[in-house]
């Protein structure tokens, strides 16, 4: 399935927005401020776990920003926003810090889906138009 130019530029704007976010997040772990520090102890990990948690969160970030390693940086991407949805879970967060990890997944997915056909191929999310002519 071939791209089409707005498509893909909608996917690109979808991807990059959230992965802005993640490179910061992961850069402010290996800077380690006070905020993050205490945040990440509130949640019950040691501080030792910040800066690998950093390296990691980079690591698939740039992964999934690379045309040829996206599917597999938002595969990797996917497990490292369940386990903060299974983190706030496991404290008793509120709505807002559960979903926005998995809000997170939704545009991270989206943004690839726009902009890379192979997935599109291998997802075919089709109209209901086209859907009908089927049968």
């Amino acid at each position: 399935m071939k791209s089409t130019v707005p498509a893909v530029w909608a996917g690109r704007i979808l991807s990059g927005l959230p992965a802005l976010f993640l490179v910061v997040d992961g850069a402010m772990k290996l800077v380690k401020p006070d905020v993050v520090v205490k945040g990440t102890v509130e949640l019950g990990y040691p501080e030792s776990v910040i800066f690998p948690l950093g390296v990691v969160l980079l690591s698939c970030t740039v992964l999934y920003l690379i045309p040829q390693t996206a599917v597999l940086g938002a595969i990797l991407l996917t497990g490292y926003l369940g386990g903060a949805v299974a983190t706030h879970v496991r404290v008793g967060a509120g709505m807002f810090p559960i979903c926005f990890p998995i809000v997170f997944g939704v545009l991270l997915w989206g943004g690839l889906f726009l902009r890379d056909g192979r997935l599109r191929e291998l997802i075919p999310l089709v109209r209901w138009s086209d859907a009908r002519r089927r049968y």
